[in-house]
């Protein structure tokens, strides 16, 4: 199966903040699938720091929308709160990353579920 987005619904009652303590694992967990580690280690704390600074507050985080074959994406504006990972185009990488990060945060008990090429969803919203 190939994918061109994998979602992550979170079940409420959640709060941005519930990601703080896993949201570094996840960051690196799906820059490093993707292949798209910054090479300077200062970069990659600063893009961490904005992120986490965002989380506890309880605010929707910036994600990974950068240039590149894969993004992380906090949608806005959303009646459902998730984030979703998107691929230029249909690939089984999406799939992996999404479990990938799903597994992570069920490590951490964050409650979710998963689906697939919902982006048209989103639009409706």
């Amino acid at each position: 199966m190939k994918a061109q987005t994998g979602h992550i619904v979170f079940k409420e009652p959640f709060r941005y903040r519930n990601l703080s303590k896993s949201f570094e694992e996840v960051m690196k967990a799906f820059l490093e699938e993707t292949d798209q580690v910054p090479d300077e280690d200062e970069i990659m704390q600063m893009f961490m720091r904005l992120n986490l600074m965002d989380l506890e507050k309880n605010r929707k985080p910036e994600g990974y929308n950068r240039r590149g074959r894969m993004r992380l994406v906090f949608p806005q504006p959303s009646k459902r709160k998730e984030m979703y990972v998107r691929a230029d185009v249909k690939t089984a990488q999406v799939l992996r990353v999404t479990e990938r990060l799903s597994k992570i945060l069920k490590k951490a008990g964050i409650a979710h579920s998963i689906e697939y090429d919902q982006l048209w969803t989103l639009q409706e919203s």
